[in-house]
């Protein structure tokens, strides 16, 4: 004959295995979802630090064109001529670097 106390002390270990094996599992997802989470923020902070690059390179670019822009109308046209469709004043020599670097 079976012992009903031997029944029940089956059920409850069976019980506490699968118990421990959720903990365990549940455990394990958490730590994962952590490391994916600091991954995440580390990739972040790297664009932030991108991003501040970029913001700081265009306020000096900013900058450069209000100093060009507030001046009379003929430095900005000398220096939209000179810019943008690389023209020369009279007399003036230009000197190209063609060395590479």
């Amino acid at each position: 004959m079976t012992n009903p106390g031997r029944r029940k002390r089956k059920k409850n270990t069976l019980f506490r295995g699968i118990f421990r094996l959720l903990f365990v599992l549940l455990l394990l997802s958490m730590l994962a979802a952590y490391i994916s989470n600091q991954v995440a923020i580390s990739s972040k902070h790297a664009e932030l630090d991108t991003l501040n690059e970029q913001v700081a390179q265009q306020k000096t670019q900013n900058e450069e064109m209000e100093r060009i822009l507030s001046g009379d109308a003929d430095e900005v046209t000398e220096w939209v001529a000179r810019d943008s469709y690389n023209y020369a004043a009279p007399n003036e020599r230009i000197f190209v670097d063609v060395t590479g670097n």
